[in-house]
């Protein structure tokens, strides 16, 4: 049985965000693309959200931020913001994203553990790696600062899977016996499954890697 789906109230809550592209096309599958977006994520952290947790996927991204403002501004400054850089810098007129975003608040530190599970995953599930440290446009790739795990929400095994994105190991083997990786957690579309990181690797909020080989809410 799904647990039920709490709505954002608080900016001092956390929350899974999600946002797809505008028919679902797969536009940060350009490695421009990708990188602008993941620059727009940098760029509005600290001010807007605090930024645990992120992946890029071809069509859509999954977020685990803490909102610092409400939760619809703070997607705003990052769909809002990419739409006006993607015009401005990419010569692009076309429509970016759907109406709207998906959200689900984090209750507790198993559901941490679910959405991180699920946003490492997610490439891997959709074939884009085969681990989930090696795709340049993941929180799960070596090389991007993030803000520490709220209070109240660090589980015990969070330790294991750290030192494994240090090492270069897949997380996926650390946490199977916790959760299930292969299913969409709760406020993420099923269509689409799937602290301490060295500053030396990112500029202006963009790894130096390879290229790229939802209740809804208005945002």
């Amino acid at each position: 049985m799904k647990p039920r789906r709490e709505h954002a109230t608080h900016t001092t809550q956390t929350y899974m965000v999600t946002s797809s592209t505008w028919e679902r096309r797969a536009l940060f599958q350009a490695e421009p693309w990708a990188k602008l977006l993941l620059d727009t994520l940098y760029r509005y952290r600290g001010t807007a959200y605090l930024l645990h947790e992120f992946v890029i996927m071809p069509d859509h991204f999954h977020a685990l931020i803490t909102p610092q403002t409400s939760l619809e501004k703070a997607v705003q400054f990052i769909k809002g913001g990419f739409s006006y850089r993607a015009k401005k810098e990419l010569g692009s007129s076309m429509e970016v994203w759907q109406k709207g975003f998906q959200d689900h608040r984090i209750r507790d530190a198993s559901d941490w553990v679910v959405h991180v599970s699920y946003i490492y995953n997610n490439p891997v599930k959709e074939r884009l790696c085969q681990r989930p440290d090696e795709f340049p446009y993941s929180s799960a790739h070596a090389g991007f600062e993030l803000d520490a795990v709220p209070q109240g929400l660090k589980p015990q095994i969070l330790a294991e899977p750290v030192a494994a994105r240090l090492e270069g190991v897949p997380f996926q083997s650390k946490i199977s016996n916790t959760v299930e990786t292969n299913s969409a957690p709760e406020g993420v579309s099923v269509q689409n499954k799937t602290e301490g990181v060295p500053q030396s690797k990112i500029s202006n909020g963009v790894a130096k890697t390879a290229p790229l080989q939802s209740k809804a809410k208005t945002a």
